[in-house]
Parts: structure tokens; C-alpha cells; sequence
């Protein structure tokens, strides 16, 4: 049944008069008679029993009220829940991050979303360090994700949530913790822990740039599959590693040393990325309270 039919249906069942209840429906009645005869033959079965004097339900009719108006309450929930939808209020964004390093960052976009939206569902996925979890958005596997790039193609938009600092992460013991900071020429005989890089990479580019200036090829002895583990072989005396000031704040392992580098490499922005073209009403949302916390750190 029709939703349009159910409630001229519904109407003439309530009314028991077609002058009525056209008048409700704010139609005229030859076209509401055409409706409900329609109804009744794709039923194949009468509904009404017409008098000159009134209207009567049939037991098919009677029958028939509750569902129909079971129907129409259907209908208006999901009107109503598509306009919410398409408000930003409800639905669901699949947001990966990379992991424990953006806890803080992640907790308080989140916390902020669902206070202004606490119907809209955020899918949270870890574990996607920057440059897979950019690959995983441009395939449609994620709806944004928060990550620390350089580069961005020119199909993905963001916005800046979050600023950080470059520092050099080293074990306790190592010669260099006894310095309020280090330079690019103090560590050019280092072994060095990093990350999985890629195009676009901020840590990648950054310590090329550190090698630039301190003159020295990086010696690599290990890639770390996340900031954790990368942190481990640093506490393990492996060799030491450029991280961020998120993962000393986020990620505790309290025997590993973290020195500034000076002159500085510069800021790290984090940033909320997606598809430009295919930005939904609820990711709309997020991109919404992200554009908040943005405006927050640059006051």
C-alpha cells in the first residue's frame, strides 16, 4: 500500500465520510473516490460499503486501519529521521587515527561532537598511521581521518585541530640527555628507530631535512610499526628517533628521554582530512566541531 493511499485510507475509515474527509486531506473528493477505488482493486477487495446516507468499513476495511496507520507513523519516522540525517544530527562517520599518539586530539574532537550531536555515531578506527590511513580515505575505507602530513593531494580537504613540536626521543642513559636541547650535528653517528614513510610523510621529510643540516646520511636500523613500539626500541638503547610532542604527552614510557631540537624543525600540524566531494551531512558535522577546535588553538 502506497503511503498516499493508506492515508486517504486511513481518512475515509476515521471520517466515514468522503466530503469529510477530503476536506482533511485538503483534496477534492472525486479524486479521493478515484484513490480508494484504486486501493480496491489492487487489494481486489472491497473496503467501504457506500450508502447515499454513509460510509461504512467492511471487515477487510476494519482489518486494515491499524496497519495503515502503522504505516503512515513509518513513514513520518523516517522523514523525520532523513531531515535529521541531512541536518548533520544523526548518522555515522567512520574516523580513523593513527593511535595512542592522538588520544588527546581524538578524545576532545569526539567529546565536542557528541555534545553538540549525541545521536551522530563516530566509528572510531586506530591503528592507521598517517599515510595508510590517507590510503584507506581515498579509497572510500574511511570517512576522514586525523593524521600529520605535509602534503595532501589536491582531491582531500582538512582543517588544522591540533599543533605540535618536533623532539628526539633517546634512552635515559644516552650521552645527549644531559643537554637542555640538540642539534643536527650532534647526532650525525646515531642509529636511528623511525616509522614507515611514504610520500607526504612529516617524519620522513623532517629528518631528511635534520640530515641536510647536520650533514649525514641517517643510519637506519629499524622501522617501528607504531609510536609505541618505536618508543620501545628507543627504551631498549636501539637507537633514538624524531617523533612528536603528542607521543610524549600520549604515549608513556617514563625511561625514554625526550630532548627539543634547536633551531627547531618547525611545527607539525594535525589535521582532520576527507574527500572534498564527498562530504556527507554528518561528516559535515565533524568537520564543523573540527573548524572549532582549529579556531580554538589560533586564539
Amino acid at each position: 500500500m502506497e503511503i498516499n493511499k493508506a492515508r486517504a485510507f486511513l481518512a475515509v475509515a476515521e471520517e466515514l465520510h468522503f466530503g469529510r474527509a477530503a476536506e482533511r486531506l485538503h483534496i477534492a473528493q472525486p479524486p479521493l473516490s478515484r484513490m480508494i477505488r484504486a486501493l480496491e482493486r489492487e487489494l481486489d477487495a472491497e473496503l467501504f460499503v457506500r450508502s447515499p446516507r454513509q460510509v461504512s468499513l467492511t471487515p477487510v476495511g476494519e482489518a486494515l486501519v491499524e496497519p495503515a496507520r502503522e504505516l503512515i507513523m513509518q513513514s513520518e519516522r523516517m522523514l523525520h529521521l532523513v531531515r535529521r540525517v541531512q541536518r548533520g544530527e544523526t548518522g555515522r562517520v567512520r574516523l580513523g587515527f593513527s593511535g595512542a599518539s592522538m588520544n588527546s586530539v581524538v578524545s576532545e574532537l569526539v567529546r565536542r561532537a557528541h555534545v553538540d550531536r549525541p545521536d551522530l555515531t563516530i566509528a572510531l578506527q586506530g591503528s592507521q598511521l598517517s599515510q595508510p590511513g590517507l590510503e584507506r580515505l581515498k579509497a572510500g575505507a574511511l570517512d576522514a581521518v586525523v593524521g600529520r602530513w605535509d602534503v595532501l593531494p589536491p582531491d582531500i580537504d582538512s582543517r588544522v585541530i591540533a599543533r605540535e613540536q618536533l623532539v628526539l626521543a633517546l634512552p635515559r642513559n644516552h650521552r645527549l640527555t644531559s643537554q637542555r636541547a640538540v642539534s643536527a650535528t650532534d647526532l650525525a653517528a646515531e642509529p636511528w628507530v623511525v616509522l614507515p614513510g611514504g610520500s607526504g610523510s612529516t617524519l620522513s621529510s623532517r629528518l631528511h631535512e635534520l640530515a641536510l643540516r647536520g650533514k649525514f646520511v641517517p643510519r637506519i636500523v629499524e622501522t617501528a610499526a607504531d609510536s609505541a613500539t618505536q618508543l620501545l626500541m628507543v627504551d631498549a638503547g636501539i637507537g633514538v628517533a624524531l617523533t612528536f610532542s603528542g607521543v610524549r604527552e600520549n604515549v608513556p614510557v617514563h625511561t625514554v628521554a625526550f630532548l627539543p631540537l634547536e633551531p627547531s624543525l618547525g611545527e607539525v600540524e594535525v589535521r582532520l582530512a576527507w574527500r572534498r566531494n564527498e562530504v556527507t551531512p554528518p561528516l559535515a558535522a565533524i568537520i564543523e566541531t573540527a573548524e572549532g577546535l582549529g579556531a580554538a588553538i589560533d586564539t
